[in-house]
């Protein structure tokens, strides 16, 4: 029997999103109508719609639905905002952000990833969205973005991705030491950036953005 995909879409919304304070209509709007399934590995289309990290390949993982959603909730893209996506993974939040933004431009080191999530955007008619591969850490553009996305952890925010914000931009990103990490919403404003503290949770690192181990004798 075929799994009825739109019931499991909307029970992931009513039952885990919205009561995790994801409220914004035009993001619950793009949480109920993405198709999740066509971003899951295979072997995990079971579980499309759970309230659980699926795995992807070279050890990184699929936001759960309700980190994506809260993600969404703080960033609340607008239709005029430029945004970047660091961390493309599966497509899945990228594919949220192209339906909320005017542009999207997301960056993977994985190659694999980068082409799969192409294809994957094209047949859910995402057209406004640049990929391309990339380590995050050292990655370069002239252009700033009204909001940035980091779908991974860091040990501390880098420098460098706050100054591709835009004066008044926002970023959410997910930082400090496993297993306790706090998601945070940054506002780039005229002093100094302004940090909320959004949720606990506890997501795979950034490659290269993780605690440098330390030694004790």
């Amino acid at each position: 029997m075929t799994p009825d995909y739109a019931h499991a879409r909307e029970l992931m919304v009513e039952q885990q999103v919205r009561p995790w304070d994801v409220l914004e209509p035009r993001v619950i709007d793009v949480l109920a109508t993405v198709p999740r399934e066509l971003f899951v590995p295979t072997p995990y289309l079971g579980s499309a719609y759970a309230d659980i990290a699926l795995p992807l390949a070279h050890g990184d993982y699929m936001l759960k639905p309700v980190v994506a959603g809260r993600a969404l909730e703080a960033l609340r893209p607008q239709d005029t905002d430029d945004v970047l996506e660091i961390g493309t993974g599966s497509g899945y939040v990228t594919a949220c952000l192209a339906a909320l933004a005017r542009e999207v431009t997301t960056i993977d080191q994985h190659a694999d990833f980068i082409d799969a999530a192409r294809a994957r955007l094209e047949k859910v008619g995402a057209a406004n969205v640049r990929l391309e591969v990339g380590d995050a850490l050292t990655w370069s553009t002239d252009r700033h973005f009204d909001a940035i996305c980091v779908n991974a952890a860091v040990d501390t925010i880098p420098s460098q991705f706050l100054s591709m914000l835009k004066p008044g931009g926002r970023m959410f990103i997910v930082r400090g030491r496993s297993p306790a990490m706090e998601a945070v919403l940054v506002r780039n404003e005229k002093s100094a950036p302004r940090i909320e503290s959004l949720f606990e949770t506890d997501i795979p690192y950034l490659v290269g953005a993780a605690p440098v181990p330390v030694f004790q004798f």
